[in-house]
């Protein structure tokens, strides 16, 4: 297997970061996880868009192989090719270069791409509860992956505890967030409803493929604050991540019939079409 450092192939058991580097140092930095299916990036679109808006709010400058589609593909594609993969989990690690303690010295940054095989699922349903321990913290930069990591690790330990298959997050008024990897959606009375960005989510891209996706089926989609009651009181809901999508089969103990949700399996369909 091989990975990617700022355009050059090396063999994953010769590669070492050299220090100091300021993603491990300060997390200063953002990632992506991609999906790589059929000769190009699922959801690319989506990526690439959340990638140069976290590289403005960071102020990063993007690499010029990652500053457009076209040029990403043609990087990745390298790293399938030699790594004889067909799918693939995509991870792409972006970091501040240079040294310098809180202050950076330099606006220019250096990158790693990772890869490993991909085998997709359908989801199986899930039962799911709210957080406990752990909530949202909402700031100009929450929609990217990296910066609030540490708070997703907790939501993973917790869990891990409660013996759950999915955890929802909460923002600090106790508005319904994100669910600990996913995005969360619910259906009811023919509208589509998931958290707004403001909660402190995480600007998913399989999220706003889904959405757009509705909107061109003439599905009404609401974004907005909502209170656990709204997402109790669902006809179905689910999660989803670039890698499933899920159905949750009871929220805090209440049943929900979201697999045979018609509205539902319409969606997935559009998705797929």
């Amino acid at each position: 297997m091989y990975v990617l450092h700022n355009g050059r192939l090396v063999a994953q058991q010769a590669f070492n970061l050299t220090l100091p580097n300021r993603g491990l140092y300060f997390n200063d930095g953002f990632f992506e996880t991609m999906i790589w299916a059929s000769d190009g990036i699922r959801y690319g679109v989506h990526h690439l868009a959340r990638m140069q808006q976290a590289a403005a709010v960071l102020g990063l400058d993007l690499p010029a192989p990652l500053r457009d589609l076209a040029s990403l593909t043609a990087l990745l594609s390298q790293l399938i090719t030699a790594s004889a993969l067909v799918q693939a989990r995509v991870r792409l690690q972006v970091w501040r270069s240079g040294s310098g303690l809180y202050t950076p010295e330099t606006d220019t940054a250096d990158y790693v791409v990772t890869a490993q095989p991909f085998a997709p699922t359908s989801g199986s349903a899930a039962q799911a509860d709210f957080a406990q321990t752990v909530r949202t913290q909402p700031s100009a930069w929450a929609f990217c992956k990296g910066p609030n990591a540490l708070m997703y690790v907790l939501a993973g330990q917790e869990r891990q505890r409660r013996g759950l298959d999915e955890l929802l997050l909460l923002d600090p008024a106790g508005h319904v967030a994100e669910a600990g990897a996913a995005a969360i959606f619910w259906l009811r009375d023919g509208h589509l409803y998931t958290p707004a960005l403001a909660t402190g989510c995480v600007g998913g891209v399989r999220r706003a493929h889904l959405l757009a996706v509705a909107q061109a089926h003439g599905l009404p989609c609401l974004e907005g604050f909502y209170q656990p009651r709204a997402l109790l009181e669902a006809e179905a809901a689910f999660t989803a991540n670039v890698a499933t999508l899920r159905p949750l089969t009871h929220v805090a103990g209440v049943a929900l019939d979201s697999e045979q949700h018609t509205l539902l399996q319409a969606l997935q369909s559009w998705e797929a079409s």
